[in-house]
């Protein structure tokens, strides 16, 4: 009976319970000498403690602690599973006599494993296999560069890879996303690694990937793994950098690689150990070595010599011997020469240029050493251009002599020439009388600029102003009117 007057089976009919259980509550609390005064002024936490205090039979037994960490780094490693670890924490357990404590099941030792693992970022909570996966994505959020001389920003493009054991981590900025840029950054994501993984998982990149895999495509995991690195990537290196100007792409990856340094030494939160502490004891050992010679990617295409014994690659002109002008050569270019080849031999090497379209790179070797040993020299091209006129002739005279060498103005001269050949002279030699009658003594108006007059019928319009000859530039290499004058035909 109770306080209350009660019955058991009352008291067991009013709390939902079995008769027998509330005689079991009434026998423990007999042996404990607890009454219902006592009770009465005490915690629910002190009556549970009072009435389960037979250790090892009634209350729960002090359980051997688990090294949650150790476990997650360990399911990294090729072939150890949570069976294998149990095993071991279980013999470590029994084998201590001087611990009273028991070991957890084999059951509860995965759930509470599973429990601690949610609790980690995205990245962390993964469990990547040591040295098989690195994975690559461009960031969305753009670095950039100032032109020293225009001051114009240019975006530029973050490159990040990511080891998935480890999260050891490289970064970089490049000029674009393009192939060349791309397999650039991949190397040299290696060499920062020093080793190779067995899979590199790029992002959905236009350079890298056509298009998924029917029959084995990634996994959406892997892109959260990608995806957080290339955030860390934006918050503790772009965003460190926001007030900082760069006026060139190495001052910039300075900047980054020693941001890097401290983003791979920071601890982590969860785990112990950092991103490098991590590679070190997990990736690296389960990583390939580097092969001897640095794989370099190159480019071929077929390319003819002009007049100004240039070619032309990726919109900037590389010199090779006049000898050569008009003859078929291959150029090869990687991502830092330029190479030209004729018959099977290199006939030239230049250090490939990213400057603006149009750039020249020019060797003085390959220039002629007088202009009798020229096909075309600067005196021919104006003649040619006084058949249309006498103010194409003096653009033409001008276009040549604004360049340090004139052969460099020649294919500005042939776009000239070309519009000539199309509008005929009268229209042509109109056109260009207007443009220089707006135009500077030393400036020579653009092919741009003249066909905009033609195109709008400007030439035509009685109203122009006449043409104010002025007097010729002086160069070396261009002779002036009285030389045409002569009317002979230069070989």
């Amino acid at each position: 009976m109770s306080d209350a007057g009660r019955s058991q089976r009352q008291i067991a009919a009013s709390l939902a319970i079995s008769v027998g259980t509330v005689v079991g509550y009434l026998k423990r609390a007999r042996g404990a000498a607890l009454t219902w005064e006592l009770a009465a002024g005490m915690t629910a936490e002190a009556v549970e403690a009072a009435l389960f205090r037979d250790v090892g039979r009634n209350e729960p037994a002090v359980r051997v602690a688990i090294d949650f960490g150790h476990v997650h780094r360990e399911l990294r490693r090729a072939g150890v599973t949570l069976q294998l670890l149990w095993e071991e924490y279980h013999l470590a357990a029994t084998t201590n006599r001087e611990s009273p404590s028991l070991p957890y099941r084999y059951s509860h030792f995965c759930e509470l494993y599973g429990a601690w693992r949610s609790k980690l970022s995205p990245t962390m909570r993964q469990v990547h296999r040591a040295g098989e996966k690195a994975f690559i994505d461009y960031s969305g959020k753009k670095p950039h560069i100032v032109d020293s001389h225009t001051g114009v920003k240019q975006e530029v493009e973050l490159f990040v890879m990511v080891l998935g054991a480890s999260n050891y981590t490289f970064a970089e900025a490049t000029r674009t996303q393009k192939l060349a840029d791309f397999v650039g950054s991949t190397i040299r994501g290696l060499e920062y690694f020093d080793a190779a993984p067995e899979v590199l998982v790029p992002d959905q990149l236009r350079s890298a990937v056509r298009g998924p895999d029917r029959y084995d495509p990634r996994k959406p995991r892997d892109k959260a793994k990608v995806e957080v690195g290339v955030l860390i990537a934006q918050r503790w290196i772009l965003a460190r950098l926001r007030n900082r100007t760069f006026f060139s792409l190495s001052e910039l990856n300075e900047a980054i690689a020693e941001l890097l340094e401290d983003l791979n030494t920071r601890p982590f939160k969860k785990l112990e150990g950092c991103r490098r502490s991590a590679f070190e004891s997990i990736d690296r050992p389960a990583m390939r070595p580097l092969p001897p010679h640095r794989y370099q990617l190159r480019e071929r295409r077929k390319v003819g010599v002009n007049i100004d014994y240039h070619v032309e690659f990726d919109f900037r002109l590389y010199s090779v011997s006049y000898k050569l002008i008009g003859q078929k050569v291959e150029a090869r270019a990687t991502a830092t020469v330029v190479e030209i080849f004729h018959n099977d031999g290199r006939v030239a090497s230049h250090a490939r240029s990213y400057g603006r379209r149009g750039t020249m790179v020019t060797c003085e070797d390959h220039r002629p050493v007088q202009h009798q040993h020229q096909k075309w020299p600067p005196e021919r091209m104006v003649e040619w251009a006084s058949t249309f006129g006498p103010s194409v002739a003096i653009v033409v005279e001008r276009t040549l002599a604004q360049r340090v060498h004139p052969e460099q103005g020649y294919r500005a001269c042939l776009g000239i020439l070309r519009v000539a050949e199309k509008h005929g002279a009268e229209r042509m030699d109109a056109a260009c009388a207007r443009a220089l009658a707006v135009s500077t003594a030393s400036h020579a108006p653009h092919r741009k600029y003249i066909e905009s007059i033609l195109r709008q019928g400007l030439d035509r319009d009685p109203r122009r102003a006449p043409a104010t000859r002025t007097a010729p530039l002086e160069h070396d290499n261009v002779r002036g009117g009285d030389y045409y004058d002569r009317k002979e035909t230069v070989h």
